[in-house]
C-alpha cells in the first residue's frame, strides 16, 4: 500500500511529563502498532493544557515536559520517519479552525459532554467559573482531528463522542460551504487502565502510584517493594488472592515467563510463597523489560537537539497541511474572495496613484 492510499490517524497527548507504565500499556504500544498501517499524525497538545493549568508557571514547565515526552515515545520505538509529531500550539491554523468550528455548535451540545465536568472536577475547578475554554476544548480537539481531515482517531469507548463532536463538525460544515471534510471514524482501541502501585486507582503521576517508563533499576526495586498485594494476607502461610492482586496483574502483562507466573500463583494461593519473593520477581522482570527502553532513552538524550530537530520538521510539515486546510475553508466558504478583491483593488490603486 502507498502513502497516499493509506488513511490517516491523528492523537495526541497532553505534556504533562515522564511517561509511566500505564501510559505503554493504554496508548504507546497502540501507537507504534498503527505507525505501520497508517499515516500517522502524531501531536503535543499543550493548547489543551491551558483548558485547566493556564497559569504562566505551569506553561513554563510545559517545554521540559515536551521534550521528556518524546524521548520517552522514541524509546519505545515510535519512529519519526513513519509518523508526523509536532507540537499544536506552533499551528497557527489550528487556531482559525476552532473558531469558525465554534460557529457551527452549540453550547448545550458541550455542555452535554460528561467529560467537561469530569476534567472541571480533577483539576478542582468550581462548577460555577468552569473557564469557556474548557467548556469549548472539544471543539480544539474536534480541529485536531479535521485539520490533517482524519478518517480514524484511536480512542477507547469513553472518548467515543468527542470524535462524534468531530463528525458532527464536519457533517455540519460540509452541508453549509461544499465537502471539504471526510467524516471521521473513531478507532476503536482497547486501553487498559493500569492499576497503580498503590492499589487505590489507575496509574497516575498526581497520585503518586507510577513506575516511570525513565525510572532507574533501585528506584523500581524500591516501588514494587513498596506495592500494594492482598490486605487480608498479613503472613506468608496464609492463602492469598490473586485475582485483582497488583503484583500479578504486573506480572502478568510485563512478565514474559509464563511458567514462573503459574508457580507464583498456584504457591501464592497455598501459602507456600511470601509476597518479598513474589516482588522480588516481578522487579526483576520489570527491570528487564525497562532496561533496554531506558538504554535507547539515553541514547536518544544524549543526542543533543535531536528531539527540537523531530518537532521542528514535523511541525514545519504540519503548517503546510494546515495552511492548505485553511485555505480550502476559506474558498468553500467565500471568506477568500472578499479580501481577493479588496488586495486587488488596493494595488490597482497604488499602481494608479503612482502613474
Amino acid at each position: 500500500m502507498t502513502e497516499s492510499q493509506k488513511k490517516t490517524v491523528v492523537t495526541g497527548d497532553r505534556p504533562t511529563g515522564l511517561l509511566h507504565l500505564g501510559h505503554y500499556v493504554g496508548s504507546i504500544t497502540n501507537r507504534v502498532a498503527l505507525q505501520d498501517k497508517y499515516t500517522c499524525y502524531f501531536f503535543i497538545a499543550d493548547l489543551h493544557m491551558l483548558t485547566t493549568k493556564p497559569d504562566k508557571e505551569a506553561i513554563l514547565a510545559i517545554r521540559d515536559n515536551i521534550r521528556e515526552m518524546v524521548l520517552d515515545y522514541l524509546a519505545c520505538g515510535i519512529d519519526p520517519s513513519k509518523v508526523t509529531l509536532y507540537l499544536q500550539s506552533a499551528i497557527p491554523a489550528i487556531y482559525e479552525l476552532n473558531l469558525i468550528f465554534e460557529m457551527l455548535i452549540p453550547i448545550n451540545r458541550l455542555t452535554g459532554l460528561p467529560s467537561i465536568k469530569e476534567m472541571a472536577r480533577n483539576a478542582h475547578i468550581d462548577p460555577e467559573s468552569v473557564p469557556f475554554g474548557l467548556v469549548g476544548y472539544p471543539v480544539l480537539m474536534s480541529g485536531d482531528i479535521l485539520l490533517p481531515k482524519a478518517h480514524l482517531v484511536p480512542v477507547g469507548r469513553d472518548n467515543e463522542a468527542h470524535v462524534e463532536l468531530a463528525r458532527d463538525i464536519a457533517r455540519r460544515f460540509n452541508q453549509s460551504y461544499g465537502d471539504v471534510f471526510p467524516l471521521p471514524d473513531f478507532l476503536p482501541t482497547e486501553v487498559p487502565s493500569l492499576i497503580g502501585t498503590d492499589g487505590k486507582g489507575k496509574m497516575s503521576k498526581s497520585a503518586g502510584n507510577a513506575i516511570y517508563l525513565s525510572d532507574d533499576e533501585k528506584t523500581v526495586n524500591k516501588k514494587v517493594g513498596g506495592m500494594f498485594t492482598d490486605p487480608q494476607r498479613v503472613h506468608a502461610h496464609i492463602p492469598g488472592n490473586v485475582e485483582g492482586n497488583p503484583v500479578f496483574i504486573y506480572h502478568d502483562i510485563f512478565n514474559p515467563n509464563k511458567d514462573e507466573i503459574a508457580d507464583l500463583k498456584a504457591r501464592y494461593q497455598e501459602g507456600t510463597v511470601g509476597d518479598v519473593e513474589v516482588k522480588q520477581k516481578l522487579a526483576a522482570a520489570l527491570n528487564a523489560f525497562l532496561t533496554p527502553i531506558r538504554e535507547r532513552r539515553k541514547e536518544f538524550a544524549e543526542d543533543k537537539g535531536l528531539v527540537e530537530q523531530i518537532l521542528y520538521e514535523g511541525t514545519l510539515k504540519m503548517q503546510e497541511i494546515g495552511n492548505a486546510t485553511v485555505n480550502e475553508m476559506r474558498s468553500a466558504m467565500g471568506l477568500k474572495g472578499a479580501w481577493n478583491k479588496i488586495s486587488r483593488l488596493a494595488r490597482e490603486r497604488a499602481e494608479r496613484v503612482k502613474a
